[in-house]
């Protein structure tokens, strides 16, 4: 439980989305404590009203800590190692709420070394990226004991538009590894037939305009439209981390007896385009891998397309 006289939020990981979600939550009116590895991601976050600390340990007399950090590894660092938000001898979170994208078993393993300390997990993996968090247009899949979800509900939903329970334990941690499994069979999709359009006389910009008005059309669809047709693929969501919810997606298939091989053609389409180089872009990058295949070359259109996320008012 946290210290007598300290309360409020604290948030591990001030990286381009968790810099963005603690923006939120300082504007919501929330008292934000952050801890981020290179200091000055975090420092540029004071402006907003947050606070910097120097180490997670730092954060144990706060009421509710997120974490939001890049693998499973980091996870365990952050609340078990050295410095680490469980290592205070004599205070730890009531509530640590990770919305890390890792695995099933770590999520686990955190959970245990949280109730070992009197404190709760809620797996809460999101789904957008920071124009989206930006736009209120952000969601989050959470898992654990409900009763705890029904305490810290309002200040998830400080961070977006939808909050959905899915369950106990880490069943969040499944839901989100299916929607990024999702995400790049539907982008590899996207490419193809937009391609197919091109070598067919159709511009980018006129055959997106069309299904995204059509009712095949999506906000995912919407939004990476830009890119598709300017060929920007400035990153939000990079092939590397692409391939790592592929690789545990995978997995959780054969554990679960789950045949995905749309999901599996996909993931090695997607090691292709790692092995070309597209490493530091955004994934929607697999478009100019199948402009490759497809014998073309693309050049960006240079459109005014509308990417459909306009900030809530």
């Amino acid at each position: 439980m946290a210290s007598p006289g300290e309360s409020g939020i604290g948030w591990i990981g001030a990286g381009r989305m968790g810099a963005e979600l603690v923006r939120r939550l300082c504007a919501a009116g929330y008292d934000v404590a952050v801890y981020n590895r290179t200091r000055g991601k975090a420092e540029a976050l004071v402006e907003h009203g947050a606070h910097v600390v120097d180490q997670p340990v730092d954060l144990a007399g706060r009421d509710i800590v997120f974490t939001m950090v890049a693998a499973s590894a980091d996870l365990e660092e952050v609340t078990s190692g050295e410095g680490g938000l469980f290592t205070h001898p004599d205070a730890a979170p009531k509530v640590l709420i990770d919305s890390s994208t890792v695995s099933e078993e770590a999520s686990a393993a955190v959970r245990v070394a949280a109730r070992k300390r009197g404190s709760e997990l809620l797996a809460a993996p999101v789904s957008g990226n920071p124009k989206v968090v930006a736009s209120g247009k952000l969601t989050l899949a959470v898992s654990g004991p409900r009763p705890v979800f029904d305490e810290v509900e309002p200040v998830l939903r400080a961070l977006g538009r939808g909050v959905t329970y899915v369950g106990e334990d880490e069943v969040a941690r499944l839901v989100k590894i299916a929607h990024n499994v999702f995400l790049g069979v539907v982008i590899q999709s996207l490419a193809e037939i937009t391609v197919l359009a091109e070598k067919g006389g159709v511009s980018r910009a006129a055959f997106l305009d069309f299904v995204n008005d059509s009712v095949m059309g999506s906000t995912f669809s919407r939004y990476k439209s830009p890119a598709l047709v300017n060929l920007d693929f400035t990153p939000t969501f990079t092939m590397p981390l692409l391939r790592k919810d592929f690789d545990l997606g995978l997995a959780a298939a054969r554990t679960l007896e789950a045949p995905m091989p749309l999901a599996s053609a996909t993931a090695q389409l997607v090691a292709e385009a790692i092995g070309a180089g597209h490493t530091d872009e955004d994934f929607a990058t697999l478009l100019l891998e199948q402009a490759r295949r497809s014998g073309i070359t693309l050049e960006a259109e240079n459109a005014a397309v509308d990417d459909g996320l306009t900030p809530d008012e």
